[in-house]
């Protein structure tokens, strides 16, 4: 059984999610991009430790406190590579802070991936267009979609690394899936895959 906390942190309310499955010792965080302390302490109260942390694409705002989590509780941390191996750039260390980060070792996402983490099993799809590098992570019948899908909208893509037609490849690639899930995005509310094919109107052209 999935169990899922959710915090929105910081000036974006960026959303990280605390997840851990039945009896489980430990959590897998998704993108811890505020407040370390205030996710730390979070998670002593559930009486769990920092298994990995999982990011859902490298900006900012969804990783600001991977670093201080790492170092404080030894974690693994997976991303996709795409967003860690970036040519340094005007302004690229601002909006990709990992970007060839060397604080620990990395663990990138392949497309279809199975990872096995707090007693859950997690699924990766990769589904690139706001960043090179972003993933859906997907776990029993959910679905964390990062900045790649919201309730009603869709993550930007006029970003340094963003690419507005791959994006729309990775919308039909979640739009071609037969089975629902209910979907816990990067910012904002949660809503379910049925709902925003019938509804988002990036999803319904």
């Amino acid at each position: 059984m999935l169990h899922i906390q959710g915090l929105p942190l910081g000036d974006y309310q960026t959303n990280c999610y605390i997840l851990w499955g039945e009896n489980a010792s430990s959590c897998v965080v998704i993108d811890p991009g505020y407040d370390a302390q205030r996710i730390l302490q979070q998670i002593a109260q559930l009486g769990l430790s920092v298994e990995a942390i999982f990011l859902t694409h490298g900006h900012f705002d969804h990783v600001g406190a991977v670093e201080e989590i790492v170092q404080k509780t030894g974690c693994a941390l997976w991303m996709h590579q795409a967003d860690w191996a970036i040519e340094p750039g005007y302004g690229i260390a601002q909006l990709f802070p990992l970007a060839n980060c060397d604080f620990c070792p990395v663990n990138f996402y392949d497309h279809h991936q199975q990872i096995f983490a707090a007693r859950l099993t997690f699924r990766i799809w990769q589904t690139p267009g706001h960043t090179w590098g972003s993933v859906c992570i997907g776990c029993e019948d959910v679905l964390f979609t990062g900045d790649t899908l919201f309730a009603g909208s869709i993550g930007r893509t006029d970003f340094p690394h963003s690419h507005h037609p791959t994006m729309l490849d990775s919308l039909n690639f979640l739009k071609s899936q037969d089975k629902d899930y209910t979907l816990y995005p990067g910012h904002g509310e949660a809503s379910s895959l049925s709902y925003e094919k019938k509804y988002n109107p990036f999803l319904t052209l």
